[in-house]
């Protein structure tokens, strides 16, 4: 009885953790919550064996992710033909496998604290994490939604980090004061208010950075730039009944601009209701627009080439009163929205769901060169990838533009979840970054991150924003993910030292019961009481 007590108590802990920190995210942003909300996880960890500290993990990580990204579940209920309630299920499977990357943090923390002591595996915490974000961010094409940074991006103190180290310093700050807290449980008094003084002294020394640099004067050459939000509803959008009044929407919006206002317009992603390439009429009315305000039009479309099937990409057309003056195929395609993987295997999805397409990406980064400056392009979810964008910086990039159909994802908190990842973006690089969003979030984001102008979902505008032009090159973008690599360093250290032969210390003994517990890789102990009993 009392093990099955035991039991519901650490479901229940590390449910709540899990669920609370969904909150820190939109549409609630109690970003607070982020800075506590891992305590029950590594408690746990703390008072049960690796094996048992895994399925706990991924309990508590799934209750996170589940809630998190249920306005995927928006999107199968009303773009496919997967009956409710099955369309949980592609929800919930992409909930457990992010929750296992939790699970390995909570294996890893109860490995090191039983071979090595509760101290060191709490110190161990912040590597661990920052090192599982980074692997779930790359592993098969990644996917890095939720990253405990982002839980942090409107507080513009703490995101400052992210020129040093991307949004992987973030991550680690914040893990790191929840493994501070957690000593304050686990630990004795003494070493537990040592371990809390540090995270304080981190986080200290982290927002003092963040206020100095907020208060950096702005200087240099600044760039003036359009965004439309059309707010074209999704069933609409290829509809060729309703392309005429599309068309009318967009040209209507674009024709509020008076000649010399901007100096670039943007559309959204995939905005042409037809081929681009393929519709003489279209492209002659986009050269006539860029002609009569006086400024180059970015257009997304889907491109098609010839071929027996021909080939799709999801490209951006650059267009001036030359005409068509560059282009950018998408790299970073969206895996069962835009191809399927191992097609030849599941290649049934694709008659599942009417937003799986079969689409090739592009080859390489392209850096339009202006005018008035080097700009690049992002489509879509390419932008959550912190790699992707440095690549395009690095490449010259002085203004980074992200243009994205979110429409979906309705009235859900998928496109605000979107939205709040590319605060982080501006600051790793110090670039001001401008947003084109179908329905939107649309958002011109200062290089400190702060989010400058936005539209609400589903309203339609067009708005116009001065923004600065980089002119500084940052530790990340000069160096990328050091933080990443130097975390799964020390945690690969950690858990060889780990995995030595020792003697128990008296910490580890604290925290697993006994050396023969230890051994057995048994579960005892309460959640805040490691080894007891």
């Amino acid at each position: 009885m009392i093990h099955v007590r035991r039991r519901l108590v650490r479901a229940a802990a590390v449910t709540v953790g899990g669920v609370a920190l969904a909150q820190a995210y939109p549409p609630l942003d109690w970003q607070w919550l982020a800075w506590c909300a891992l305590v029950p996880f590594l408690l746990v960890a703390l008072a049960t064996g690796p094996r048992a500290a895994l399925g706990w993990g991924c309990l508590g990580g799934f209750a996170f992710f589940l809630p998190l990204l249920r306005w995927l579940n928006f999107t199968f209920s009303t773009y496919s033909a997967i009956p409710w309630p099955l369309t949980w299920g592609p929800t919930s499977l992409l909930a457990a496998y992010c929750g296992l990357w939790f699970g390995l943090v909570t294996a890893a923390v109860s490995f090191v604290a039983r071979r090595r002591g509760a101290a060191p595996a709490l110190a161990m915490v912040p590597f661990f994490w920052v090192a599982a974000e980074w692997i779930r961010s790359v592993l098969f094409s990644g996917f890095p939604w939720g990253l405990l940074g982002y839980s942090q991006y409107l507080q513009l103190p703490v995101i400052q980090i992210a020129e040093l180290g991307g949004v992987w310093a973030v991550s680690f700050v914040v893990a790191l004061m929840n493994a501070a807290l957690a000593a304050v449980v686990a630990l004795p008094l003494r070493r537990g208010l040592a371990g809390l003084a540090v995270g304080v002294i981190v986080v200290g020394a982290s927002l003092g950075f963040g206020a100095a640099r907020l208060r950096a004067p702005v200087s240099g050459e600044t760039f003036t730039i359009s965004v439309m939000q059309p707010s074209i509803p999704q069933p609409l959008k290829w509809d060729e009944r309703f392309a005429e009044s599309t068309l009318r929407t967009y040209f209507g919006l674009s024709g509020q601009l008076r000649r010399g206002e901007s100096q670039l317009l943007v559309w959204p992603e995939t905005s042409a209701p037809t081929v681009l390439r393929r519709d003489p009429v279209l492209t002659a009315a986009v050269i006539g627009l860029s002609r009569e305000i006086g400024a180059p039009v970015l257009v997304g479309s889907v491109d098609v080439e010839g071929g027996r099937p021909p080939t799709l990409r999801n490209t951006v057309f650059l267009l001036d009163e030359r005409g068509v003056v560059g282009r950018y195929d998408k790299i970073h395609l969206v895996p069962f929205g835009e191809y399927v993987p191992l097609a030849g295997i599941i290649g049934f999805v694709r008659g599942w769901a009417e937003f799986i397409s079969e689409l090739e990406p592009g080859a390489a980064a392209v850096v339009f060169p202006g005018p008035p400056a080097p700009f690049g392009v992002v489509i879509c979810y390419e932008g959550i990838f912190p790699g992707l964008v440095r690549d395009f910086v690095k490449d010259g990039a002085r203004l980074m533009i992200n243009m994205t159909n979110d429409a979906w994802f309705g009235l859900t908190a998928g496109p605000l979840q979107h939205l709040a990842m590319y605060p982080l973006r501006a600051v790793e690089h110090r670039v001001a970054l401008a947003r084109s969003a179908n329905t939107g979030v649309s958002a011109f984001i200062a290089p400190t991150g702060r989010i400058v102008r936005r539209l609400p979902l589903f309203e339609r505008g067009l708005i116009t924003e001065r923004l600065p032009l980089r002119s500084v090159t940052t530790l990340y973008t000069r160096f990328g993910d050091w933080l990443a690599y130097l975390g799964l360093g020390v945690s690969a250290a950690a858990l060889a030292l780990a995995a030595r032969p020792a003697n128990l210390s008296r910490d580890s003994r604290s925290a697993t019961g006994s050396p023969r517990r230890a051994e057995r890789g048994g579960s005892g102990g309460h959640v805040g009481a490691p080894g007891s009993k």
